[in-house]
Order: structure tokens, then sequence, then C-alpha cells
């Protein structure tokens, strides 16, 4: 069993940066795509940005130019590099893996809470 640990969540003033990482425990085989997610409290769950084993990104028009994702392969570890953080950021943010014989893998979530 495969298990998706992230970290880096806290809370942060408007303005601010933040980096979560999401750490594979073992090796997922065949990988369509990498994500992040975000779940607001009243909210459904939005993603947030992709990136696909190209390397080809893709982000949510709300954190386009504010937001970038990467992946470290030999690390075997997903990014996300937020800055210039809103209030409106404030959400559990997930990573997920999605692997094309497999299926979704998640993390267990990471609270981010950005202050006005």
């Amino acid at each position: 069993q495969v298990y998706l640990v992230e970290s880096g969540g806290g809370l942060v003033q408007a303005g601010g940066s933040l980096r979560l990482s999401c750490a594979a425990s073992g090796s997922i085989p065949q990988i369509n795509y990498k994500g992040w997610y975000r779940q607001a409290p009243g909210k459904q769950r939005e993603l947030v940005a992709t990136i696909n084993s190209d390397g080809r990104t893709d982000y949510t028009d709300s954190v386009k130019g504010r937001f970038t994702i990467s992946n470290d392969s030999a690390k075997n570890t997903l990014y996300l590099q937020m800055t210039s953080m809103k209030p409106e950021d404030t959400a559990v943010y997930y990573c997920v893996v999605l692997s094309v014989v497999a299926g979704a893998y998640w993390g267990q979530g990471t609270q981010v809470t950005v202050s006005s």
C-alpha cells in the first residue's frame, strides 16, 4: 500500500507564501497526472493545479500567476508553492496521484489558513 503524506500547511498572513509537500511512501505505476485539490468550509472540493507525466502544468484561474506545482521524481515528492496568498485561499489542501492502472491515491489533507 502506497501512502501520500502531506506537510507544509499552516497559518500565513495575506500576501505571504507557503510551500506544500506531498511525499509518496512508494512507487505508483503508470501515473497519469499528479495534482492538488482544496476544500474550503461549506464548499465543494476544487482542483487547484495538475502536472502530467510530460511535465505540463495546469491551474485553476484563481491561482494562476501565484501558485506553482512541481514534481521531484528523485525524491518522489510533489510540491505546491503558494505566493501572494489571499484569505480566499484558506482551505484544506489535498494532493492526489492518478494511476492509469491503480486508480487515485489521496493525501490526508493539510490545513492552510490565510489571515487578512
